[in-house]
């Protein structure tokens, strides 16, 4: 850590113990000032000391007599020790736990002198003021209905009071039908007013707000999003997630964990996450926007086969997910891709997106990618194959993972090695196999087993696709399975009728929404969006700037309860 000069230096009590306490503009720092016994116990002066960064500091603030909760001595003893030195001030502070989670901590230091007390508070709220991505006023959407219904619980409670003490003014909307949201975003909402955009709820909220402030932004631009080939405005508001959802893919895949106070911090800290996002149309009709997963075959079916039985809640997933894996259908269509250059890696190495990735750092020029892709266009009429590459074939999946959709039943996710802002989607196509072999590859999301690594998948990073449906009558993969195959499924499937759907094609799942078209065409907008996050920390990341010691444990012990 390079030397900056000491704003602060002053020797303070911290829970009746002496610490040399300092301030510089990047790290608040303190440790025992009594150094002769340190040297002579044989223990390192930074095992006896704690730094913090300045960036993740949530407050400073005055503390009152009594205010201190956290000392362990005896009543008379404390009271004696509030005599000696009746002035504090408390530190509230970000503290890595385990599995990415942050929780706000405090540290409270006394001295007798009360204009020493006062400099602390306003040297340091000072260096916080510089700040500047730092968010101060908040539109809050709340969906009181996702999930198992505690999402207005779970932000009074724990996500409210975090952002009171951290200083942080918001407006607090509690959505009252589906949509509410998107279209309060859209049309009455005064963006001016606001540092960000904050969504309590699951993906399907946080994708309500992405189409309202996403269309906001392009009505305002005089964009036209029914354009498939518009070059699309980013938006300048931030958005925060906190997770009170039945799924939180996108928060877990963006932070590391679906913990309500650690999305929380990460506003206040004001991190800053660009994500790309999926526009999707059918022909000149502008559709939706994706920013996780667009499924066709195998997920589409599930999600339609869901729709049905939303009276199960979550529980409709699993159901209908067996129901689907048990039909084993297949579907014919013709997918045209735009491969991605190769300095963007590719899906298959093992190069996960982690925070400040260094792929997802740079971001071509808007006018640049916009005419290259004019180039390739121009190169590649409807009809002819020029840059685009063309598959036709019998698939039982077709997905596009924009990010790893990574989630705690799926730790690794769908694309493991995709990333949030380079610009492209991992395309993986799921040609017809056996079930049992369809199983094996399923069952690869949930171990750490490559789940491409079989010869009927295949997976390309692109940057934009179309999908044409061979529209037919469709039949069961049983039907052509070998006898023996059939044979040992046949108790489960022994009829025809159950094993196909009586339609001719499948539908998309866009992030969970059904899309009325089954032939599309996508294309990757790079870095459309921000969110309140700074992508997956390393595990080393998670431990920097942490030392423990004797008389700061109480915050470690506060913290993991």
């Amino acid at each position: 850590m390079d030397k900056q000069a000491k704003l602060l230096s002053s020797r303070l009590f911290l829970k009746l113990r002496q610490v040399e306490v300092v301030l510089n503009r990047s790290v608040l720092t303190w440790r025992e000032a009594d150094k002769e016994r340190k040297r002579s116990s044989g223990i390192s002066e930074a095992a006896h000391g704690r730094s913090v960064q300045v960036c993740e500091i949530v407050a400073v603030g005055r503390t009152e007599d009594g205010d201190d909760k956290r000392t362990r001595k005896s009543r008379k003893e404390a009271k004696r020790h509030s005599q000696l030195y009746p002035y504090a001030f408390t530190v509230s502070f970000v503290m890595r736990t385990r599995q990415h989670q942050w929780r706000c901590s405090e540290v409270t230091f006394h001295c007798n002198d009360q204009e020493l007390c006062n400099q602390w508070v306003r040297v340091t709220n000072e260096q916080l003021s510089l700040l500047t991505n730092r968010p101060k006023s908040l539109l809050v959407y709340i969906n009181p209905f996702g999930g198992k219904r505690r999402g207005k619980r779970i932000y009074e409670q724990k996500v409210a009071p975090v952002f009171r003490r951290a200083g942080i003014s918001t407006d607090v909307i509690v959505t009252e039908r589906a949509n509410h949201a998107r279209d309060h975003l859209k049309t009455e909402a005064n963006l001016d007013k606001y540092d960000g955009v904050v969504c309590v709820g699951g993906d399907g909220m946080f994708s309500e707000i992405l189409h309202g402030l996403v269309s906001r932004t392009q009505t305002d631009h005089g964009v036209d999003e029914n354009q498939p080939d518009a070059e699309l405005v980013s938006c300048s508001l931030r958005i925060g997630i906190i997770p009170a959802g039945s799924t939180d893919c996108v928060c877990f895949a963006t932070v590391g964990a679906n913990d309500p106070v650690t999305s929380a911090l990460h506003i206040i800290v004001g991190d800053s996450q660009p994500m790309d996002v999926c526009s999707v149309h059918h022909d000149d009709i502008f559709l939706r926007y994706s920013v996780s997963l667009l499924g066709y075959g195998f997920y589409g079916d599930l999600m339609t086969d869901s729709e049905r039985k939303r009276w199960l809640g979550p529980a409709r997933y699993d159901l209908s997910g067996v129901k689907t894996f048990l039909s084993h259908n297949y579907y014919e269509g013709t997918v045209s891709f735009l491969p991605a250059e190769g300095n963007l890696g590719n899906p298959k190495d093992k190069l996960q997106c982690r925070s400040g990735c260094r792929i997802c750092q740079h971001k071509p020029s808007s006018k640049d990618q916009h005419s290259e892709m004019s180039d390739k266009k121009e190169k590649s009429p409807k009809g002819d194959s020029g840059d685009w590459n063309v598959i036709h074939g019998k698939f039982i999946a077709i997905n596009a993972a924009t990010m790893s959709c990574a989630c705690p039943r799926s730790p690794k996710g769908m694309s493991p090695s995709a990333h949030l802002a380079d610009g492209t989607t991992d395309l993986i196509l799921v040609r017809k196999c056996s079930r049992l072999n369809f199983f094996r590859h399923l069952l690869r999301h949930t171990n750490r087993n490559d789940q491409f690594d079989h010869s009927f998948v295949e997976v390309h990073r692109v940057r934009k696709f179309r999908f044409q449906p061979q529209h037919h009558r469709l039949d069961s993969l049983e039907d052509l399975s070998e006898p023996l195959q059939k044979k040992g499924f046949s108790p489960i499937c022994s009829a025809q009728t159950t094993c196909s759907y009586s339609t001719a094609h499948s539908s998309w799942t866009c992030d969970g929404e059904l899309l009325p078209h089954a032939a599309i065409q996508v294309s990757v907008q790079c870095q459309l969006i921000r969110l309140f996050a700074r992508g997956i920390e390393e595990q080393q990341e998670q431990q920097q700037f942490v030392f423990e010691d004797p008389c700061t444990l109480w915050p470690l012990e506060q913290s993991t309860n």
